[in-house]
């Protein structure tokens, strides 16, 4: 199988040092706080809970997002070459798809969490033992990897001999099986399938369960307990919608001429910058996470005042 040709930002020629350096400092911005968020999870003993837990999981699952499609598209901008084999575009189909339901089924999860600890708090402990978060972390990336599977697997025997040029900024599910030459009306009824578990079902579980919480917290009598309560939650919901907004503006909006060009900057939306926000959201305002780093800083520096 010959090249594949990505065309998403070719036609922005004047902007493509200013993209180059956006795409840059958004994907350092991703790795470094993802990283650092999950790195700070996994040391300090006061954030071995299941919010935390599940965030680790999001920051894991958010650096193999970008990096799933962020540095070709960064090399394609500086170098110009916007070419890709047919093992690439396969591979970055894969692990798009795979981190893309993944995020989506962690957020679930952690929509979960948060129902749970608002409506009931006198069985959060006994809910959401270690046990029930490890399943429900072990399914999440289990469904997104069988499921991205099987997708990947569908696409690539497709046969693409009328042309190879994809008009978009990476080899995702859409762009490939309308570029395809095969018949893929069976696949698209699976894809819509697949978009309704693994897209639907999810949203709507959380949109359900942020009803419940908002509902059950404006039953609070105490204004300091009620304002606590939603404080717990801002958090992820602020994620949610970083999340779901673009997807949603992007699939409910008409087309029109001018929509593609408008749908790369939205498509960047949720594929480089919610992940990149993911760390500031879940840690500027977050007490415990700003105290861990405390903890951790002044560790770090007995350690080293005690062996300097």
């Amino acid at each position: 199988m010959t090249d594949f040709y990505i065309l998403g930002f070719s036609n922005f020629k004047t902007e493509q040092i200013l993209l180059s350096v956006g795409i840059m400092i958004m994907y350092s911005m991703t790795i470094v706080g993802n990283l650092v968020i999950s790195i700070i999870i996994s040391l300090v003993p006061n954030l071995h809970t299941p919010m935390y837990f599940f965030l680790c999981n999001l920051s894991v699952v958010d650096v193999i997002y970008v990096s799933s499609s962020l540095p070709k598209l960064l090399s394609i901008t500086i170098t110009q070459d916007n070419r890709i084999s047919f093992a690439g575009c396969i591979s970055q189909l894969y692990f798009f798809t795979f981190s893309a339901a993944c995020d989506i089924l962690v957020l679930t999860s952690m929509a979960g969490d948060r129902y749970v600890a608002i409506c009931k708090p006198l069985q959060y402990t006994l809910i959401m033992n270690r046990r029930v978060c490890g399943t429900m972390s072990a399914m999440c990336w289990t469904v997104s990897a069988v499921n991205s599977l099987l997708l990947t697997l569908l696409t690539s025997v497709l046969d693409f001999c009328k042309s190879r040029e994809i008009s978009y900024f990476l080899c995702d599910l859409k762009t490939m099986t309308a570029l395809s030459s095969s018949d893929t009306t069976s696949r698209e009824i699976f894809i819509l399938t697949e978009d309704i578990i693994i897209g639907f079902v999810p949203f709507s579980l959380t949109v359900a369960s942020y009803v419940q919480i908002i509902s059950t917290i404006l039953k609070i009598r105490s204004s300091e307990t009620r304002l606590k309560a939603f404080s717990s939650c801002t958090s992820h919901l602020t994620t949610v919608i970083l999340f779901y907004g673009p997807l949603l503006i992007l699939n409910m909006k008409p087309e029109s001429e001018y929509s593609n060009k408008n749908d790369y900057f939205i498509s960047l939306l949720y594929v480089a910058v919610v992940p990149m926000l993911n760390p500031f959201v879940y840690s500027l305002r977050n007490k415990d996470v700003l105290d861990a780093v405390k903890k951790l800083r002044g560790s770090c520096h007995d350690y080293f005042h005690k062996y300097s």
